[in-house]
């Protein structure tokens, strides 16, 4: 009897120490899997850009003067030839009679050089005339052989010292001609030249039909010749402008498809790069990195009527399309670690994480290409921890 309870006690403090010990033991994990799937992939090069017209006219004071205030606002309407500003010269300080008598005279001395330089010409001219006469007949006597080599060099000779002569003459009525329009300059008055309203008052008009994009000057004042006023542009021709790094520029080529994102719009605008600039230029990033960064000019190719209320200026998200398949085997970039040299994830097979090497080929910030190691339907670990080992027990739950 006492054998067989210490029999008993034995099996008892046995099976309390292996339930003691299966209770210690550590459970699966539990992982989040996801599936290995085929389906369209692609790769792209996002930057911020902004939406400018495509042609955009600067109009400028032709004349320094006093402008007068500008009534037109940002965004009016204006048709090509419309009036949009007047401005009245200054005018120069009126010649005191010593001056205008001075001027005058040298407009005079002026013409009557013109005059004589145009006579030296006329004569120079039948100079030459005559002297290619003689080299035409001299030509024909010594073709019949009445005339010697030597005489016949010294005609053409001087039908060509005829025509130098006559060429200078022929500049000396240019330079006289120039003397006189700048003798004759300083009687006309400050304006002259420019279109007017018939008063005096220069009279700036719109080259094209278009929106008033900016007003540099609105208020009345002094302004000086060449100062910008208003820009005018075709707010329905707008093309993006983008900044990329010139790293991912290379990639890009005219005709690559673009996304364009967060314009303000319900969907995404379709547009395709027309000009990836052959330059760079350094910026300094928020973090204050130097990158040297390139312009890249889209145009947009969606129908005009779903983004007629861009505008210029506006800020947009771009994406740059390098690399798209409709049908590729894939896995989510977070599923992957390094092993070694190679990249690996850990696929779940039975309740177990399985450390299995793939090879990579294209990847975005969500998806990577898989070209091996993988098929389709397979199960793998989304987000594996430094704690998952091969062979390690799991609970999946699959997203």
């Amino acid at each position: 009897m006492d054998r067989r309870k210490k029999i008993l006690v034995a099996t008892g403090t046995v099976l309390v120490v292996l339930a003691v010990a299966y209770g210690l033991m550590p459970g699966p994990a539990r992982v989040e899997t996801a599936r290995v799937e085929r389906g369209p992939m692609s790769v792209a090069v996002s930057e911020e850009g902004r939406a400018i017209v495509t042609d955009r006219f600067v109009v400028s004071a032709p004349v320094t003067g006093h402008m007068r205030r500008i009534g037109l606002r940002g965004g009016a309407l204006v048709a090509e030839g419309e009036t949009l500003a007047a401005i009245e010269p200054l005018r120069t300080e009126p010649l005191d009679p010593r001056t205008r008598a001075a001027s005058e005279a040298a407009v005079s001395a002026a013409e009557a050089s013109l005059r004589a330089a145009r006579d030296v010409a006329e004569a120079r001219r039948a100079e030459a005339e005559y002297a290619g006469e003689t080299l035409t007949r001299t030509r024909e006597l010594f073709s019949g052989g009445h005339v010697p080599r030597s005489e016949m060099d010294r005609v053409e000779a001087a039908a060509r010292q005829a025509e130098a002569v006559l060429n200078s003459a022929e500049a000396n009525v240019n330079a006289a001609r120039s003397e006189l329009q700048r003798a004759r300059a300083a009687l006309i008055p400050a304006g002259e030249g420019a279109e007017t309203d018939g008063r005096g008052t220069v009279i700036v008009t719109s080259p094209i039909a278009g929106r008033v994009l900016r007003l540099h000057r609105e208020s009345e004042g002094a302004v000086r010749a060449g100062e910008p006023l208003i820009d005018i542009g075709n707010t329905g021709a707008l093309e993006i402008r983008a900044e990329v790094l010139s790293s991912d520029a290379v990639l890009l080529r005219p005709g690559t498809p673009v996304i364009i994102e967060r314009w303000g719009g319900g969907v995404p605008l379709d547009g395709s790069v027309r000009i990836v600039e052959p330059s760079a230029f350094t910026k300094v990033s928020s973090l204050g990195v130097e990158e040297q960064r390139v312009f890249v000019t889209v145009d947009i190719i969606s129908p005009a009527e779903t983004w007629h209320r861009l505008g210029d200026g506006y800020r947009v998200e771009t994406r740059f399309v390098v690399w798209e398949d409709e049908s590729v085997l894939k896995v989510p970039v977070s599923a992957l670690f390094r092993s070694g040299d190679r990249d690996a994830v850990f696929v779940a097979d039975n309740g177990r994480a399985r450390e299995r090497i793939i090879s990579i080929g294209h990847r975005n910030g969500f998806t990577a290409e898989v070209l091996s190691g993988l098929s389709e339907g397979e199960e793998v670990v989304a987000h594996p921890d430094g704690a998952l080992e091969d062979g390690s027990r799991i609970t999946s739950i699959e997203r």
